[in-house]
């Protein structure tokens, strides 16, 4: 199956990066995406066409498939789906913060 997102929506598969967790002095484990405030990491699977302007345009896109993100945390406000057995997200294009390089 596949899914195109419309207009300014991408489609995200979560990265998780152990380099982010933490670990407390009782030695409780902290997953990196966990903690509040953190950024995500992602990898872009698919993107949108762009959102319609006032003028009849589409908004050029900033992100192409393939590459990887940062995107902020949605606390539950962005769908999750599983397609494969693996699980995607769709976030507007607002949310990602920037691309890895």
């Amino acid at each position: 199956m596949k899914l195109k997102p419309l207009g300014d929506r991408v489609i995200i598969k979560h990265i998780k990066d152990a380099a982010l967790d933490e670990t407390t002095k009782s030695g409780i484990i902290i997953p990196g995406g966990e903690k509040e405030g953190k950024p995500e990491q992602g990898e872009v699977i698919a993107v949108g066409p762009g959102r319609v302007l006032d003028s009849g345009e589409r908004s050029k896109m900033d992100v192409k498939v393939g590459e990887k993100v940062l995107f902020e945390k949605g606390y539950g406000a962005n769908p999750k789906m599983k397609m494969d057995g693996e699980e995607y997200m769709v976030i507007n294009i607002s949310e990602i913060i920037g691309i890895i390089e």
